[in-house]
């Protein structure tokens, strides 16, 4: 059965006409003339029998169908787009394997390790994108996600199935210059020094402090950073204490660079998972990670 399905010079012209807003502006990217562009657009709604532009004097604007559909012809034609590279690049031969994961995690951890993975499947192409929240996978095109959440968080990613890798274990580090005599400071001291906080998790200090049972007014006070490789480079140059996860810092720890700075880890709220699609028959080559991501996992 013949299938009813745009030509593909129509979604990409769409989908640069919704980005940009402009059917002038997409002319321009695309190398066409504004009719052009635009008569695409026009047989595309004509196709689909539904209009996803609000055409008027000052220019264009979607339509709540357009904006939905943006979004999915977007997805797709990314990942058409990352199928023809990786067949180029490949030249036909082996496979790739698309994964996202937090920025931290995937440079600290998880691609040290990846050349044992690529050693033992050379023709695997391991591909990483950077996502921090859930996600449909069906409008990504991405196989699996390595995820940091809590429970609860993980119980809430809808169509996925979960695999706990390892649990966080959090410590603070600083830089020893911050410690008198080198030597480690009980939680009270630590209350004197600088606390460097972690937007994302703005409890985390205080977790700590209610751990070791010490009343801390000022846990969640202190300068602010998005991403854990900020709160290390603040930490590197002595601005004060930072709440790590053990694992983000081995080589800084090895080096000396950081040094902990009360030797009392807690486990964090939150593990680390891997996250696929429910599907009836998985990747084959995506089993195989999994598989290795298990065995790697018992030594984070």
């Amino acid at each position: 059965m013949r299938r009813r399905l745009p030509s593909t010079q129509s979604l990409i012209c769409f989908e640069a006409a919704a980005r940009q807003a402009s059917f002038t502006k997409a002319a321009q990217e695309l190398a066409l003339t504004q009719g052009a562009v635009s008569r695409q657009v026009a047989a595309l709604e004509d196709m689909l029998g539904v209009s996803l532009f609000k055409r008027g004097q000052h220019g264009i604007q979607l339509t709540a169908s357009g904006q939905s559909y943006a979004r999915q012809v977007r997805a797709r034609l990314d990942s058409l787009e990352r199928d023809a590279l990786d067949l180029i690049g490949n030249q036909g031969q082996g496979e790739s394997l698309v994964l996202a994961a937090v920025p931290t995690f995937s440079s600290q951890w998880l691609i040290p390790r990846l050349p044992s993975f690529t050693q033992r499947f050379p023709q695997t192409q391991v591909h990483i994108e950077t996502r921090t929240r859930p996600f449909m996978f069906s409008d990504t095109g991405i196989d699996a996600a390595l995820y940091a959440g809590t429970p609860a968080q993980v119980s809430q990613w809808a169509g996925t199935q979960a695999t706990k890798l390892f649990d966080e274990e959090v410590i603070p580090v600083c830089s020893p210059a911050l410690l008198k005599k080198n030597k480690a400071l009980t939680p009270k001291q630590l209350m004197e020094l600088p606390l460097l906080q972690q937007s994302t998790r703005p409890e985390a200090w205080r977790q700590w402090f209610d751990a070791q049972g010490q009343d801390a007014p000022r846990a969640m006070a202190g300068s602010r950073y998005e991403l854990f490789s900020m709160q290390v480079a603040a930490a590197r140059c002595g601005m004060g204490v930072s709440l790590m996860p053990r694992l983000f810092i081995s080589a800084e720890l090895k080096s000396g660079e950081l040094v902990v700075a009360c030797e009392r880890p807690i486990t964090g709220l939150r593990a680390y998972y891997l996250i696929e699609p429910q599907v009836d028959q998985p990747r084959e080559i995506l089993q195989h990670f999994k598989a290795w991501l298990l065995e790697h996992s018992t030594r984070p």
